[in-house]
């Protein structure tokens, strides 16, 4: 039995490298499924012959020729069947629900939006009002729902979630306390149902962009409204015991300090977060309408003051990046998110801070890059994740 089991999981694995190869890289020809995935031709051929049982793969011939030798043969290439299945991506934000949804193929199909005006969402209210929209979506695309096998939901913003029991405990958006979430989304499509993290996703995101480059151990530090960190241990996303690991942004770096957005003081994020950036603004006196555009554009007009602050705050993200270092020793750190767009005026403080931070010999072997902000980041994210395991184990339409 254990030497079965052993056959069974090399097999899915294989499936799945199969399958990610013709997202990546198709339509593609079998031949070249094999250069790719480095798999033997019978073992291509004989998890190909399932998938296509299944309705998950299907075959094309086009007019391109073969080679210069079989003039006027067409070839015979596959493809990623896009209707097998569909993820739905929520976005949960004080503003409005953002619902995307991608199919099978990883193509995002369709986008819907809702305001959120007012309490609009009550704890009772929230996932009625979710399947709602979701019905919608698929209603626009034209897309069955037992075809949905994945919904993953991001609560942006200072939330609190429990992801092992699938509540959102608060949000801003939201009133009321312990909203169930992952039960009746699961109900209403008989489809697994996560929150994830949005860092985390656009940890994923990255990861499945270039697998090279982001491999091994790596970080994301996304500054946004807050400040969150995604991490890659060992070729992994780490999420912790609870999907709550990595939470930078609320690990202490002043006692007694900045008043932080969760109610306690000190938190990186009450120096880093949008908010934080934006106050630097009043340095100047005749800013009375802070933001960080205010701020940015009286740090390009070379307010002494403003760039002060700003080196100040790139000091703080300076030590926060020594501690994750010390701690994990990532090759690559990725700083990315809406507020990214101040780091020209902090780099100064930023090396400072590392330097003053970390000793000479954990100053070396990583590198900080800086990924310009793209939305779309957490919806390729969540889609990844949720291809990666409908690739493990999903049998398509043979197995509805």
């Amino acid at each position: 039995m254990p030497h079965k089991a052993d056959r069974d999981q090399i097999r899915r694995q294989n499936r799945s490298i199969i399958l990610q190869a013709l997202r990546r890289d198709g339509p593609l020809a079998r031949i070249e499924l094999g250069q790719i995935t480095k798999l033997s031709p019978a073992t291509v051929t004989s998890i190909t012959g399932d998938l296509l049982d299944q309705g998950l793969i299907e075959g094309f011939e086009t007019s391109e020729q073969k080679e210069q030798s079989t003039r006027g043969r067409p070839r015979s290439l596959l493809r990623l069947t896009p209707n097998a299945a569909y993820v739905v991506c929520v976005r949960l934000s004080v503003q409005r629900l953002d619902l995307a949804l991608v199919d099978y193929s990883g193509q995002t199909v369709a986008h819907h939006s809702a305001p959120l005006e007012g309490n609009a969402l009550t704890s009772d209210t929230t996932s009625p009002r979710l399947v709602h929209l979701i019905r919608e979506l698929l209603t626009m695309a034209d897309a069955p729902s037992s075809r949905v096998q994945e919904i993953g939901l991001i609560a942006q913003g200072a939330v609190d979630v429990d992801v092992e029991a699938g509540t959102i405990i608060w949000s801003p958006a939201i009133d009321g306390r312990n909203t169930q979430i992952v039960e009746p989304l699961s109900a209403a499509f008989d489809a697994h149902c996560t929150i994830v993290n949005d860092t985390n996703m656009i940890t994923e995101a990255l990861h499945w962009s270039d697998p090279e480059k982001y491999a091994g151990t790596f970080v994301v530090v996304f500054l946004d409204h807050g400040m969150g960190m995604g991490l890659y241990l060992d070729g992994r996303l780490f999420c912790g015991a609870n999907g709550k690991a990595a939470e930078i942004g609320h690990t202490n770096h002043m006692p007694d300090g900045a008043l932080c957005q969760c109610g306690k003081k000190g938190c990186f994020e009450a120096y880093l977060s949008e908010n934080a950036l934006s106050r630097i603004a009043l340095a100047e006196p005749s800013c009375d309408a802070p933001s960080l555009d205010a701020a940015l554009e009286l740090a390009a007009s070379g307010n002494g003051p403003v760039l002060d602050g700003f080196s100040g705050a790139g000091r703080v993200l300076g030590f926060a990046l020594a501690r994750i270092i010390a701690m994990f020793d990532p090759r690559r750190i990725v700083l990315t998110g809406r507020s990214a767009r101040a780091l020209p005026y902090m780099q100064e403080g930023m090396r400072s801070g590392l330097e003053d931070g970390l000793i000479a010999d954990l100053s070396q072997n990583h590198e900080i890059d800086v990924a310009p902000w793209d939305e779309d980041y957490i919806i390729r994210g969540m889609a990844a994740q949720a291809m990666t395991r409908l690739d493990l184990c999903y049998k398509g339409t043979a197995g509805r």
